[in-house]
């Protein structure tokens, strides 16, 4: 794998699109147009960051940020997928991260918060691409999208730098007779079975007593993660994004039940069958 610079200059360029706030149910609150800047100086050795948000047609807001190194609460993979956020739950504080996925010129961001109590309290989907490509955006995801087998890699990197890990995942999604979302997810020698129950574009698991919420987006995008997040629970927050009808990449950030950032993982994965 290369550095972990190396990587994150793969978000070079000049990023359009927007910064959509959503409730934690995912209703829109508000829809802000965006640009994003990451231009290499010094040969690459510094990075200039220039975001713009477009409150009105005279009202620009800008931020400028130059860094030459990377902080310990943000990791990046080969293709410039990258998470970053809190290292560690505490009490009594808010608590989040972003989760960024690239398909070519293309780009998706998430951001999941809490607030000082563990509670969801609002989410920001960024979709962007860069300056003149014409890709056009996905539609928004709904469950049928998701059903069927899905075959993919997983690469899990660690914030204390050992090795990465690689493995294979399945995943299986199909309705039970009751219209629930019935989903068997295998990885390495791991095999988990949960129900989901339905509610239009909220798919919610009870897993160990724990509600974990998929909340299904425009442009193909997921949101999972619990509605609560505590100390002595081990929990992910993971952003999906489904590139094509049988292409899909996934992103999760994990905790222990220490509330410790121990992992980051990037699935991509494609359907067998319906």
């Amino acid at each position: 794998m290369r550095s972990q610079w190396e990587c994150l200059l793969e978000n070079l360029g000049e990023w359009q699109g927007s910064f959509t706030r959503l409730s934690p149910q995912g209703e829109l609150l508000e829809d802000t147009s965006t640009m994003v800047s990451l231009e290499g100086l010094n040969n690459n050795q510094t990075i200039r960051q220039i975001i713009r948000r477009f409150l009105s047609s005279q009202e620009v807001e800008e931020k400028v940020l130059e860094y030459s190194s990377l902080g310990r609460n943000i990791l990046f993979f080969d293709n410039g997928a990258f998470s970053q956020g809190s290292i560690q739950l505490a009490p009594f504080s808010e608590f989040g991260a972003e989760l960024g996925l690239i398909d070519g010129s293309r780009r998706l961001r998430l951001v999941e918060m809490f607030d000082k109590s563990g509670q969801l309290e609002r989410l920001t989907l960024i979709r962007e691409k860069l300056a003149g490509a014409m890709t056009p955006e996905r539609s928004h995801l709904t469950p049928v999208d998701l059903l069927g087998e899905w075959r993919g890699e997983a690469v899990t990197i660690y914030p204390d730098w050992r090795s990465l890990d690689t493995y294979s995942t399945k995943l299986q999604l199909h309705l039970d007779n009751d219209g629930r979302l019935v989903q068997n997810l295998t990885f390495g020698d791991r095999i988990i079975s949960s129900t989901g129950r339905i509610d239009g574009s909220i798919i919610e698991f009870d897993r160990n007593s724990q509600l974990v919420q998929v909340l299904l987006l425009p442009d193909g995008a997921s949101c999972t993660c619990p509605l609560k997040v505590k100390v002595g629970q081990a929990f992910f927050l993971e952003v999906g994004w489904l590139l094509r009808p049988d292409r899909r990449q996934r992103l999760i950030r994990s905790y222990n039940n220490k509330g410790e950032w121990v992992a980051l993982t990037l699935v991509k994965e494609f359907k067998v069958n319906n």
